[in-house]
């Protein structure tokens, strides 16, 4: 493991002290010497404490993490032959599959080498069931796991046997679990394990984070008089990684996200590095941006493709040949941003903005990872904004400032589905249960009465669906504890356990055409290869005979059957159809204070690109460019419209939701809006009336515009009349267990979820407004799909602080968002072309002469 410092000198005393002979003679031969920081953290957790260990990448966290485990499990022994039934010692928890099966494979060398008693066994979602079956009879002494495999196992009759040994949880990259349902349901689990196993310990491994007392009180049991957090070991230094950011001879688009004007700059660059990771923020950039490298790839480099929506075993042997320096380059998204040790990749390239400073360093960490030599990064902006974005990312991670989301309150929904889990697992006594689980950080506020009513949901589905068999899923028993219904009950939450709702899926399986291109009378075939997964959605737009892209392939659509989509091999160098989006990641807080800041002083303009900087002079010159504080609303006329624009800089969830807000204000007050468009960056709304005008007469005010006030009544009424809740209701519904997706040889596509959905949210609705899963839904949507917060901080930010510009024309910094309006997402040279012509157009009616 790349995690120890070269020496010439034989190790400390005090190492002595710690570690047992086979580590010492390991260290030895190895001319290594543990770090400082990785003995502090084993002597700390022998002494009886939970840490919370923050360290760049390259200072061997991991090695830190499991130090005490293997000390401990050395010092035990082999269990003797005929002793009673020995539970898992260690538990390892990741965000990642592939980071589980990566750990196993770095942890297996030391405990091989050093001729260690000790078995080591990753589960996930991938292993296969007879392993996971063995593994409850026969636990190994680490096992490698995922939250997901967590929950279901503290959900079986067995967990008290399995877990009662239990000394240790380590919990790597802590900070990218703790801020979602993933990690209430993991710090859920954390408590049922503490009750398992008491005198268990916690250690957390993470990145740099903007609160680490958040992570701290996490890891630790909470009490209602006390406040409880584990300890801090903090490791500082490092070289400083060397990024810069793509120059290039070719224009930078005005707006757009492929990135594709820099595909030969990124291909020589991969050229002159032996591996590089090259990361993009949807699985849709991903295929695109492969598809593009292989287009020019005329040195036959090998290149791979790494997503989530990818074949199990596709991943696999990228990973395999990533980790045995097979591959060039792995175009990635996400699935690769965590501690996978691959110590030989020279350089990241970051294709887009990456919306957030501490999401920037965690992907340049994969690079080098060894601390004390500069990871190599490439920042490469899709478009004029993203330029100012990474230049202000690029800045942060100079300084190490962090931009991680704070520690959320514990999610209704994933309460319920723990509730299920326990009951599942034994009759629960509720006073126990709820004790339990406001021990866990993210439901230390949890009320009684609040758990009372989710524990009402599980028993009967509410008032309104009390009279429904169906939902009936626990029972309360003589003694007042509460039990599963029936034993079906136990087999559907163990088929739906997990908070990870994505867009209903279908396999992607390859079949052959005929020598005409089609498939036959029969209908398509079965059989071929699998290619992966693809949102339900996304196919339900194409008819046969389509193309798109996935998995590297231009694919023709073949048609659907059952829960397969079936494609041919597509022989047009461009798809018809773009292939499906992936999630978009929100722009961070403050980054977006950054671009307004840089946007506003002009000594920071040198450091930009010169056309960007010349467009933002323009802007100038024929408008203004705002303060840091303030609102810069632009408005024109163009063709038979009036167009007002916002340059609002709070992403893309918050201004989508001020678009909705003030087209139905705009509306009330009779200036005839049709409609709006929101970037990461602006928001414009255009109309029949002129804003302008209105606005300059004072009817309406900007100021009453823009009033807070529009999150009280308007926001209610717009929520009541959209579907926005309806499709958060759904999410809800099923992690709570309410509805489930699988069923035992069978699974419910999208349509069918959703009609059920749909149902049951119009009866809540009508008749019990106040369920548990409606303030569940309201609470998501506020946090996750509104962005409310967010949208209210900025709202009472501009109280008093908006600038109205009156224009004749568009304005300079007006063309991106102007872009945006009717804008068809296919990709390909022609798009580009069309886009660029449109830019110019709008750019020379900007410049015009009165």
């Amino acid at each position: 493991m790349p995690s120890v410092n070269r020496i010439d000198s034989p190790p400390a005393a005090r190492d002595a002290v710690l570690l047992p002979k086979p580590f010492l003679r390991w260290f030895a031969e190895k001319g290594w010497h543990p770090r400082a920081h990785q003995l502090e953290l084993l002597s700390r957790v022998q002494g009886g404490e939970s840490m919370l260990l923050i360290a760049p990448t390259g200072a061997g966290k991991t090695l830190a993490g499991f130090l005490p485990s293997l000390v401990s499990l050395t010092e035990r022994g082999k269990p003797p032959p005929g002793s009673a039934f020995t539970g898992i010692h260690t538990l390892y928890i990741s965000p990642l599959k592939a980071l589980a099966v990566d750990i196993e494979r770095n942890l297996m060398k030391p405990v091989g080498d050093m001729g260690l008693p000790i078995r080591v066994e990753n589960r996930t979602g991938d292993t296969p069931a007879s392993k996971r079956q063995r593994q409850k009879l026969n636990p190994p002494d680490i096992l490698l796991t995922t939250p997901e495999q967590v929950a279901l196992l503290i959900a079986n009759g067995e967990a008290e046997r399995f877990f009662k040994d239990l000394k240790y949880v380590v919990l790597d990259e802590l900070h990218s679990l703790v801020t979602s349902k993933r990690g209430h349901l993991l710090s859920l689990g954390l408590s049922r394990l503490r009750r398992l196993a008491p005198g268990l310990q916690m250690i957390g491994l993470s990145a740099t984070v903007a609160d680490p007392m958040d992570l701290q009180r996490w890891l630790a049991p909470q009490t209602p008089d006390e406040d409880h957090h584990a300890g801090l070991i903090t490791v500082s230094g490092g070289a400083k990684p060397d990024i810069s950011i793509l120059r290039t001879e070719e224009r930078v688009p005005w707006s757009g996200h492929s990135a594709r004007y820099a595909i030969p700059d990124i291909y020589a660059a991969l050229k002159e590095k032996q591996t590089t990771l090259l990361f993009v923020n949807t699985r849709s950039q991903a295929e695109r941006l492969f598809q593009d490298l292989w287009t020019i790839n005329d040195d036959n480099l090998p290149i791979a493709l790494h997503h989530g929506s990818l074949d199990v075993g596709q991943r696999r042997r990228v990973e395999a040949a990533m980790a045995e320096n097979r591959l060039r380059a792995v175009v990635a998204t996400s699935t690769l941003d965590l501690g996978i040790d691959w110590g030989d990749v020279d350089m990241v390239i970051h294709v887009g903005a990456p919306k957030g400073a501490s999401r920037l360093a965690q992907r340049i960490g994969r690079a080098n990872h060894r601390m004390d030599e500069p990871s190599r990064a490439i920042l490469v902006p899709a478009n004029r904004f993203e330029v100012m974005e990474c230049q202000a990312a690029l800045d942060a991670n100079y300084i190490g400032a962090q931009d991680t989301p704070p520690v959320g309150k514990g999610s209704l929904d994933v309460l319920a589905q723990h509730v299920l889990g326990m009951a599942c697992a034994a009759p629960f006594d509720p006073l126990l249960l709820y004790d339990e689980i406001s021990s866990a950080s993210p439901y230390a506020h949890l009320t009684w009465e609040t758990f009372e009513r989710i524990v009402d949901f599980v028993a009967t589905g509410g008032y309104a669906l009390r009279s429904y068999e169906r939902y009936a899923k626990i029972r309360k028993t003589a003694d007042g504890t509460w039990r599963v219904s029936n034993p079906q009950v136990a087999q559907q939450y163990r088929l739906n356990v997990g908070t990870i709702i994505e867009s209903p899926m279908l396999n992607v399986r390859f079949v052959k055409a005929n020598a005409k291109g089609s498939i036959g009378r029969g209908g398509p075939a079965r059989g071929g290869m699998a290619l992966g997964k693809v949102e339900e959605y996304f196919l339900e737009m194409l008819t046969p005979g389509d193309t798109f892209l996935f998995s590297g392939k231009v694919l023709r659509f073949e048609g659907i059957r059952e829960n397969e989509c079936l494609v041919s091999q597509g022989y047009k160098l461009d798809p018809k159809v773009p292939s499906y989006n992936g999630g978009k990641f929100p722009l961070s807080t403050y980054l977006a204070e950054q671009v307004r800041r840089m946007l506003a002083d002009p000594a920071q303009h040198a450091a930009l690109p010169d056309q960007v900087r010349d467009w933002l002079a323009l802007q100038r010159d024929l408008s203004m460019l705002p303060k840091e504080d303030e609102l810069l609303i632009e408005t024109f006329p163009r063709g038979s419209r009036h167009f007002m624009v916002a340059y609002a800089f709070e992403g893309r969830l918050a201004h989508q939701t001020l678009g909705m807000l003030l087209t139905r204000r705009l509306d009330r007050m009779g200036l005839k809006p049709l409609g709006f468009v929101a970037t990461d960056y602006a928001l414009a709304i255009w109309a029949l009336d002129d804003m302008g005008e209105a606005f300059s007469r004072g009817k309406p005010s900007l100021g009453d515009l823009f009033d807070e006030d529009m999150l009280g009544d308007d926001l209610e009424a717009w929520l009541n009349e959209s579907f926005l809740l309806k499709r958060t209701f759904r999410n809800c519904a099923v992690i709570a267990g309410l509805i489930d997706l699988r069923h035992p040889g069978k699974e419910k596509n999208g349509r069918q979820v959703t009609v059920s959905a749909d149902l049951i949210y119009d009866v809540l609705r009508s008749h019990e407004p106040d369920h548990i899963l409606m303030e569940a839904t309201r609470n998501d949507a506020a946090t996750g799909l509104l962005d409310i917060q967010r949208l209210g901080d900025m709202l009472a930010r501009i109280k008093g602080h908006i600038v109205h510009r009156p224009l004749e024309r568009i304005s300079p910094l007006a063309v991106p968002v102007m872009l945006e309006i009717g804008k068809e997402p296919v990709g390909g040279q022609a798009q580009d072309f069309l886009l660029a012509e449109a830019a110019d157009d709008l750019l020379s009616e900007a410049m015009a002469n009165p």
